[in-house]
């Protein structure tokens, strides 16, 4: 026979305080993220990517130095700018709502006082406590997690789309820059090889076998260099401000000059649907479109998961029980998932967000394989550009001047020969700068459609 154990008001509220501290425990232990595998490796890799930060302080000062190359004002602007910080801020917000996916909500406690018991002499006095939990079912906070860190990594895509948009501009910038600053110094140039023609000029009016209207030409020329250094002055100005802005500085303050020859980009190499498949795998724009649509599809299975009905696990005590072993009680509670129409709109939603981004990475994908085509094709064509400059027209152009100026000290040809031949080669000279720097610039075109940061991210192989 089996005897029953008897135990004392006092034993009793011990063993029941014992069994309330596991039950406390357990659900503390059970307040972790299911975010927390995720967050992880997010936050290595933000770290790692984001170990410069964008910051104006003497940590990350403006490009100096006798020279501005184009790299190190391209590094300058990506540590410099606001737009970078923004971005990166962005991103960083993004993984913080990953730790704060899937976590369980607090736990409740509730306290309950009978007040006339307070002042009562002939009742002892009577509370109740209780502590509860939510248990959503399972695979809830793992959907919640995954979503999570699906719009984190677009939120990773659009920072680096951020620096490789902010390094095309500067490209361009340092490229028309390079261009007038180059252009000042041709216009200078040929101011003295303009003065000494016209010192010609008056060398041979003086020996009695020229005009005194070529003096008088030579004058004209020079004026309207004069004012060609004018213009030129100015839009290096509005460039140097410019490119201060992307450098997070006044407009006014100085910038080095560019090197005398503008650094030309390796050649691109590989045919236009090698790059086409290399830029839909790299560019991050599609990047953020394929994880934004993996966000959606675990928003959508989180919403089928409503379906099924969320737990409340409580465990309280009443003290007002008459029998001591009614005072303890433990309770299991749920809701119950019998209205769909909500969860059934939400899954809708989250089906055709998902529908729709697929659709904008295909879109996305036709598009950039358009643009590594059409930038491979105009590439080329600043290829042959520059090597007809080269090779032709420009050592045409020198050669007539010095057959010009020739023929005018020999009274072979009017002065007017000698100032047409000068303006051709002078212009051609301007043309040619602009020439190197399209050329440069349909480059940094073509590594942006590649998902490359323009002016630093050289393949290797492209010579």
């Amino acid at each position: 026979m089996i005897r029953a154990l008897s135990l004392s008001d006092d034993a009793r509220l011990r063993v029941r305080r014992f069994l309330t501290f596991p039950v406390a425990l357990v659900l503390g232990a059970c307040a972790g993220t299911a975010g927390g595998s995720h967050y992880a490796a997010l936050d290595a890799d933000y770290h790692g990517a984001t170990a410069a930060k964008v910051d104006a302080s003497p940590q990350h000062p403006a490009p100096s130095g006798p020279v501005l190359e184009r790299a190190a004002f391209v590094r300058a602007v990506l540590a410099r700018n606001p737009s970078i910080e923004s971005a990166r801020q962005g991103w960083r917000a993004a993984l913080s709502r990953v730790r704060q996916s899937g976590s369980f909500d607090d736990p409740m406690v509730e306290l309950q006082l009978a007040p006339l018991s307070v002042t009562g002499s002939k009742a002892a006095l009577g509370y109740e406590a209780m502590i509860s939990q939510v248990l959503p079912w399972f695979g809830k906070r793992s959907l919640d997690a995954s979503a999570a860190a699906a719009e984190a990594g677009a939120a990773k895509s659009d920072y680096e789309s951020t620096q490789r948009d902010l390094a095309l501009m500067a490209v361009n910038l340092y490229d028309q820059y390079f261009v007038a600053y180059r252009s000042l110094q041709i216009n200078a140039e040929h101011v003295e090889l303009m003065r000494a023609m016209r010192d010609a000029a008056i060398a041979q009016f003086s020996s009695g076998r020229g005009s005194a209207q070529d003096a008088l030409q030579a004058e004209a020329e020079l004026a309207h260099m004069d004012h060609d250094a004018v213009v030129l002055a100015a839009q290096r100005d509005v460039l140097v401000a410019q490119m201060n802005e992307l450098l997070h500085r006044s407009p006014e303050q100085p910038l080095p000059p560019p090197p005398d020859v503008l650094p030309a980009p390796p050649r691109a190499q590989g045919t236009a649907g090698r790059l086409g498949d290399e830029a839909i795998e790299r560019r991050q724009d599609i990047a953020a479109a394929r994880q934004r649509a993996r966000g959606a599809h675990a928003r959508a299975e989180r919403a089928a998961r409503d379906a099924y009905p969320d737990f409340t696990v409580s465990t309280s005590y009443n003290s007002m029980w008459d029998m001591p072993e009614h005072r303890w009680m433990v309770g299991l509670g749920f809701n119950l998932p019998i209205f769909s129409g909500k969860r059934a709109g939400m899954a809708d939603e989250a089906h055709a967000m998902e529908a729709q981004l697929q659709s904008d990475v295909v879109r996305m994908s036709d598009t950039t394989r358009t643009q590594v085509f059409v930038t491979l094709k105009r590439l080329q064509e600043s290829d042959h550009v520059l090597r007809l400059f080269e090779s032709r027209l420009l050592p045409i152009a020198r050669e007539r001047i010095d057959a010009a100026r020739a023929g005018f000290v020999t009274s072979q040809n009017p002065f007017m020969a000698v100032i047409d031949a000068e303006k051709n080669l002078r212009g051609l000279e301007l043309e040619y700068q602009m020439a190197r720097a399209e050329h440069a610039g349909r480059r940094a075109e073509l590594d942006r459609a590649l998902g490359r940061i323009p002016g630093l991210d050289w393949k290797e192989g492209d010579q």
